[in-house]
């Protein structure tokens, strides 16, 4: 069994809460290529703006959103911002997929939220937690939250979409 590296300490960090939250349900791939200008779907839209709504009234702040520059992602940024999850969002190359994370990581305080791509936001998480990577898989508008102790983290809550909408919302087909 292979363990993920941990990272770095962050010594004198402030780094409070992490939450990484992968993009909602966007257009299919064409030609099962990837493309940075997928966009969220109708669906997409409304069950991650279901979910956002839900952790929102549930008190989730954050201090700053930062997301992929692919437009899925940053279109669920920018409902988590319209709806007061966040103050304000940056673009950063580094979460787009295969994008250095650790880089990024280095830099962060406060309670962040990072909006990004799946196996990435998964492997993040695993690393933070000295887990295998690949351990953990966020589901389309789905969450990650962490927590930082000193040089250690924290798993504080891992969310499939499913647990904070209605069942008229959320086909559990889907």
């Amino acid at each position: 069994m292979t363990w993920a590296p941990r990272f770095p300490s962050m010594r004198g960090s402030n780094l409070v809460e992490l939450v990484l939250l992968r993009h909602g349900i966007a257009e299919e791939r064409l030609g099962h290529l990837d493309h940075p200008e997928r966009a969220l779907t109708h669906k997409g839209r409304q069950r991650t703006h279901a979910v956002l709504d839900a952790l929102v009234n549930r008190g989730m702040a954050l201090d700053c959103l930062i997301t992929s520059p692919y437009r899925r992602a940053v279109e669920t940024a920018q409902l988590a911002v319209e709806l007061g999850m966040a103050p304000s969002l940056h673009i950063d190359e580094r979460l787009q997929p295969g994008g250095d994370s650790l880089a990024l990581m280095l830099q962060l305080k406060g309670r962040i939220g990072l909006v990004g791509h799946e196996p990435d936001l998964g492997n993040l998480a695993c690393a933070l937690l000295g887990w295998p990577l690949g351990g953990l898989g966020l589901k389309k508008a789905g969450l990650v939250q962490l927590r930082q102790r000193g040089e250690t983290w924290q798993l504080l809550a891992l969310l499939r979409p499913s647990l904070l909408l209605e069942p008229k919302v959320f086909d559990p087909a889907a």
